[in-house]
């Protein structure tokens, strides 16, 4: 009986340059195509975040006008550090009672907030929410469609918020 051993050559395992290569380049080509969707994403989370706020400041409003019996006192149709201390408690001539109407956080990049110059939205720190208010109890007031600060359209609420920004893919209203 013979036996005939055979030797086996082993090859190690492992990835050529060129398949690695390919790899490399399929990845980045799916994370090019990855990107643009993000960033629609970030922008809609951004609008998100701003329309809530609007929404927040103007059922503030008429939380407030609810409690007090009166709307409460804004010079300049913006959401300012003045107006914002009222809502938040810290103002004790105007909201006596210091009842918080509004929680606030700091202003951060892509989440909005206050800051000294009063609730901004989350594309820019400079420009507070812009707000009209019924003061003639008429139900009806003035408010902006276009993103300038006066208004320029009538709607039947007690009170309209919106943000100051000139393009339109930005903008948020409270009534809508």
């Amino acid at each position: 009986m013979s036996t005939s051993i055979t030797k086996k050559t082993t090859r190690p395992q492992a990835f050529t340059l060129i398949e690695l290569l390919v790899v490399i380049s399929i990845i980045a080509i799916l994370a090019s195509l990855a990107f643009p969707a993000i960033g629609g994403a970030m922008d809609s989370a951004k609008k998100t975040t701003a329309k809530n706020a609007a929404v927040q400041i103007a059922n503030a409003v008429v939380a407030y006008e609810t409690e007090y019996g009166k709307l409460p006192t804004n010079s300049g149709g913006v959401v300012n550090d003045n107006f914002m201390k009222i809502l938040t408690a810290n103002d004790s001539v105007n909201n006596p009672r210091a009842i918080v109407f509004l929680e606030a956080s700091e202003w951060k990049k892509g989440k909005g907030g206050t800051n000294s110059v009063g609730y901004c939205d989350p594309w820019d720190k400079t420009k507070a929410f812009a707000i009209a208010l019924d003061t003639g109890y008429s139900n009806r007031v003035n408010v902006s469609t276009n993103g300038l600060a006066s208004g320029n359209y009538q709607i039947m609420k007690k009170v309209g918020v919106w943000n100051q920004n000139s393009n339109s893919k930005y903008q948020v209203r409270s009534w809508d």
